[in-house]
């Protein structure tokens, strides 16, 4: 058996079990345990989207350095379903270690010699110790918690603390998780040379900072930015964003006197209904959203174009998943920046906010709020579900008391009785924004709201003219926005001809790229867009360089096309990193494929490997 070259606070384990069996509370005992260790840890859950029985898998990323992206390398492997035995042993590195159930023999994983073998029999020790088939199971999952605690030389008594605290109201089940803790961890002890090379040790650089997923952030976002309504028709990964609003909102937004909720949370019948309520409510004067996913902004698209052309705010959050379809709806990708960008028929173009991880999706739900109501039309929040749904290490999300909502050009009834005459859609200030009224504040503000044609006074219109006129104040809107969007994040050296341009998640592993390039002597500018309309510091950056590495997760480069669309950059410019498999994109593809263009083999090289 190989040995792991020693590595203290890097490496990755990955967790391969069925859905259903209760692994998800002792991976996030695992994980949590070593966050309170003061050790920057990351975590990937790829689950199926049946609800019981088919593989799933956890991967837990020890990184000292603190990078939030996937390695792309496995350096613990727990393999605790048969049926991925094969793959999960094929899975890890040369030097890695494998534990599996030995409760029943499995010689076949003894087949590479280039790994450590650890054999536990978890089935057998909690058959032993535990009553009923259901608790048997779930306490194998917390028994392996306990053997990698003992192999990585994780502090059990910091176990025991998280157990206290999930379990406060339950202390028996504080008692029966500890004993299977402690079984897996004594037999390891017993039976292993702990801790193992690959191992973990106390630090502090957890301080200030929290683990959250970007759904629960996002729904904490939208409770501070001031949203009452919420409508929603439920769709994976979409739907833990409005759970968590409902569970904050349940806390937070009840009169403590009369009980009364001062919310309105609606399950719509569909995704149409869902986001006609949330136009509904923003047309009256409430702060509404809506989450949803691809396929429901897919059935929203009517709707977003009465919004879009009737000037009335939205904000819906896309947790983008795998398309086309149904897809693959419990893996991520980034494949709706097109539609979102110019949802619905006819010329329309929207609002879109992208952030690239839980702490943005906390800050740009408010950002979304206060741009719709300013520029009286929909904003998008595209987040996708490595984002959504994993538990990220962000810093403490800060709150300015201070703030109060942008309402935009809203008009009060004193302001209306001063005008001569209220005109809906009239550019006065030559932003291309007109000024608005809420339902019922004075007669003399009354106008229709339509989707049909209309001239700039509110009427009805099919005059040509009439109907260009709006049309073309709507693209004076456009320009307007441009400059109220959030500001891409530069990282320039100057005198760099290469830059690399991405956006949303793909964030973390740009920036673990960009360490490794570095330190292969390649240097490498990098833009991350934050929101479409693109401003003048994208148009800048895209100008000063000559070669433009596109990284980003879909098959048909939707960021590339919308940068070729909506700049005046060079299209020879552009080279297209494509990671479309579902899982979050990892440093290593990006570095082989930065070098693969900078640093091509020779010729012969190239041609010989053709030929083999």
């Amino acid at each position: 058996m190989s040995q792991a070259v020693p590595r203290v606070n890097d490496f990755t384990i990955k967790i391969g079990t069925v859905n259903g069996t209760g692994s998800a509370s002792a991976n996030t005992l695992l994980m949590k345990s070593l966050f309170r260790s003061g050790i920057p840890v990351m975590g990937k859950n790829y689950f199926p989207s049946n609800i019981q029985g088919l593989p799933t898998w956890y991967e837990i990323r020890v990184t000292r350095d603190g990078h939030v992206a996937r390695s792309g390398s496995i350096d613990v492997m727990v393999a605790m379903n048969a049926e991925t035995y094969s793959r999960d042993v094929r899975e890890v590195a040369a030097g890695g270690y494998l534990v599996y159930d030995s409760t029943w023999p499995r010689p076949a994983l003894l087949k590479r010699d280039d790994i450590t073998v650890f054999g536990v029999p978890l089935a057998q020790l909690c058959n032993e110790n535990f009553n009923g088939v259901r608790t048997r199971i779930l306490m194998k999952n917390i028994c392996y918690a306990g053997v990698l605690a003992a192999l990585l030389d994780l502090d059990v008594a910091r176990i025991r603390e998280l157990l206290a605290e999930t379990y406060a109201k339950k202390p028996q089940l504080v008692d029966s998780n500890m004993k299977a803790i402690q079984l897996g961890y004594d037999y390891a002890k017993e039976n292993f040379a702990c801790p193992l090379p690959l191992h973990v040790e106390q630090m502090d650089k957890t301080a200030g900072h929290i683990m959250i997923d970007g759904n629960t952030a996002a729904a904490l976002g939208c409770l501070y930015a001031g949203a009452t309504v919420a409508a929603w028709y439920p769709i994976t990964p979409s739907t833990s964003l409005m759970d968590a609003f409902k569970m904050f909102s349940d806390r937070l937004r009840v009169d403590a006197n009369t009980g009364r909720r001062n919310f309105a949370f609606i399950q719509a019948e569909d995704e149409l209904a869902a986001i006609g309520m949330v136009i509904g409510a923003m047309w009256n004067g409430a702060r509404a959203f809506t989450a949803t996913s691809g396929p429901g902004i897919s059935l929203m698209n009517e709707f977003l174009g009465l919004a879009y052309y009737a000037e009335v705010p939205a904000v819906v959050f896309d947790i983008q998943r795998v398309g086309p379809s149904t897809g693959m709806p419990t893996r991520t990708q980034q494949c709706d920046l097109m539609e979102c960008a110019y949802a619905s028929h006819g010329d329309t173009r929207h609002v879109c906010l992208y952030p690239a991880n839980p702490e943005e999706c906390f800050y740009m739900a408010v950002q979304a709020f206060d741009l719709a109501e300013r520029l009286q039309t929909p904003v998008m929040v595209l987040s996708d579900l490595d984002i959504g749904m994993n538990d990220w290490m962000c810093r403490d999300l800060k709150w300015d008391d201070a703030y109060r909502p942008d309402r935009g050009k809203m008009l009060g009834k004193e302001e209306v009785l001063k005008l001569k005459k209220f005109y809906r859609f009239l550019d006065v200030d030559d932003d291309g924004i007109p000024y608005r009224t809420l339902p019922g504040v004075d007669p003399k503000a009354a106008y229709f709201t339509r989707g049909s044609g209309h001239t700039q006074y509110g009427a009805y219109t099919e005059d040509s003219a009439d109907y260009q006129l709006v049309l073309d104040r709507l693209l004076r809107k456009w320009a307007t926005a441009k400059k109220l969007m959030p500001r891409p994040v530069i990282e320039a050296t100057t005198g760099t001809a290469c830059a690399i341009v991405s956006l949303g998640s793909c964030d973390g592993a740009v920036r673990e790229a960009l360490d490794v390039l570095r330190a292969r002597g390649v240097n490498v500018d990098y833009m991350r867009v934050r929101a479409f309309p693109f401003g003048e510091e994208v148009e800048k950056f895209l100008a000063a360089h000559e070669v433009l590495f596109v990284v980003e997760q879909n098959r048909d480069a939707q960021l590339r096309a919308l940068l070729t669309l909506e700049t005046a950059v060079d299209k020879s410019k552009l080279r297209s990193l494509l990671h479309y498999s579902g899982l979050p994109i990892s440093s290593r593809f990006i570095v082989e494929g930065v070098l693969a263009e900078l640093q091509p083999r020779p010729q012969t090289q190239v041609q010989g490997a053709a030929r083999r």
